[in-house]
């Protein structure tokens, strides 16, 4: 009996035993399943392969440029009147010396008139005296040899040389009185020339002031007005922004650099530093900064932009070939990066950096070619030891 019993103890124990062990496994099931059910998901991130290429150092504006012309003159007659004729409407291109503008001169026309007639009165006057001069100095000659003979008196002698000088006195004067005429030719000329407006050189008209019948007025001494004219030469443009002081400390006449323009998204222009401002303008409530001019390599390829254009600058001030480099938007503050391991966690790592722009940071150490980074920074979740999925969409690469 005792046996018996012993061995059905035992039964009901292992039977126990195993409820036990099917529970604790059950159990533990159910605990993996409320784990894996709840845990974190893992965050998709953006990311840029560690690859060498080129890497430069840069300097760009601190506020937006403009499309500048080399030469734009803002013209008006140097003195007042009523416009008489305007041949030219904003827009029309003109060439050197061609007429834009002319005032009412009516009375200064005719003054040059009159001071051509009078020249033409001179002429005559002088052709008069020197005829009688020249006529005196031959009957002097004549007495000279009569006397020689002795047909004639000294005393003829004498009168006819004192007639043939005041005759050629009468033309010597006559002379003068053409070169008076002359100048009072050249002095009516410059007034009338005051009233017209000619191109100084050959360009496009950028505004105009003014209609026929108007008056226009000169600029009075320290007041600016509207020009009646403004005309830009659009064959030679460039481009000027404001770098901060510190950076144009780095920048030297002839540097590379390129050139992007709102109108022109997408589109790079080649250029180079041909003018850095010898003073720093110090605006109130703007950082101080250098104005820097960057003309382009090919002037054909500006030909079409039009003056005043917003336009920004990047000069590059040093560079490097063939270097480990990351996206700069991969860098966090003290020079780390976080890296998608084989593990698909996350993981934080400092690196050593070198040259660096908007674009490309290159890696001295921390890094190796093929290993890949988050550009994604912003995105919530995204921190050092997440588990996390590389975008399939839009993923970041680095460009050759």
């Amino acid at each position: 009996m005792n046996t018996t019993g012993s061995r059905n103890n035992s039964g009901r124990g292992r039977r126990l035993a195993l409820r036990i062990f099917l529970l604790l496994i059950v159990a533990a099931m159910a605990a993996g399943a409320v784990w894996y059910a709840t845990r974190p998901k893992p965050v998709t991130v953006a990311l840029a392969e560690v690859d060498a290429g080129r890497v430069e150092q840069t300097v760009a504006n601190t506020r937006a440029g403009s499309v500048s012309a080399c030469r734009r003159a803002k013209l008006a007659p140097p003195m007042g009147g009523r416009i008489e004729k305007l041949q030219v409407r904003e827009g029309d291109r003109v060439r050197a010396g061609q007429l834009l503008l002319m005032l009412w001169n009516d009375d200064l026309v005719a003054r040059e008139r009159l001071s051509r007639e009078q020249m033409q009165t001179a002429r005559a006057r002088v052709r008069e005296a020197c005829e009688l001069a020249k006529a005196s100095a031959r009957d002097a000659a004549r007495a000279r040899e009569l006397r020689a003979r002795n047909f004639v008196s000294q005393e003829a002698v004498e009168r006819a040389a004192s007639d043939a000088a005041a005759k050629q006195a009468g033309c010597d004067s006559a002379s003068a009185q053409i070169e008076e005429a002359e100048a009072r030719i050249q002095a009516s000329r410059a007034d009338t020339d005051r009233t017209v407006l000619r191109a100084p050189f050959a360009g496009i008209v950028a505004e105009v002031n003014g209609e026929v019948g108007e008056y226009l007025t000169p600029s009075p001494p320290g007041i600016p007005t509207l020009p009646a004219v403004d005309l830009i030469d659009d064959s030679c443009l460039y481009v000027t922004a404001p770098i901060d002081e510190v950076d144009a400390a780095q920048l030297r006449k002839g540097m590379r650099g390129r050139i992007t323009l709102d109108a022109y998204r997408g589109k790079l222009f080649a250029g180079k530093v041909r003018r850095i401002a010898p003073y720093v303008l110090a605006v109130e409530k703007q950082a101080r900064t250098v104005d820097v001019e960057v003309e382009f390599d090919d002037p054909g390829e500006a030909r079409h932009l039009l003056v005043g254009y917003s336009a920004d600058i990047e000069i590059v001030v040093s560079s490097r070939e063939g270097v480990v480099r990351i996206a700069t938007n991969a860098l966090m503050p003290g020079n780390r990066v976080l890296v998608l391991g084989a593990s698909g966690a996350l993981e934080e790592r400092r690196i050593e950096t070198g040259l660096s722009n908007w674009e490309f940071t290159e890696v001295k150490s921390g890094l190796e070619r093929g290993e890949r980074v988050v550009t994604s920074l912003e995105r919530e979740g995204v921190k050092a030891g997440a588990r996390a999925l590389a975008e399939q969409k839009g993923t970041a690469k680095s460009r050759p």
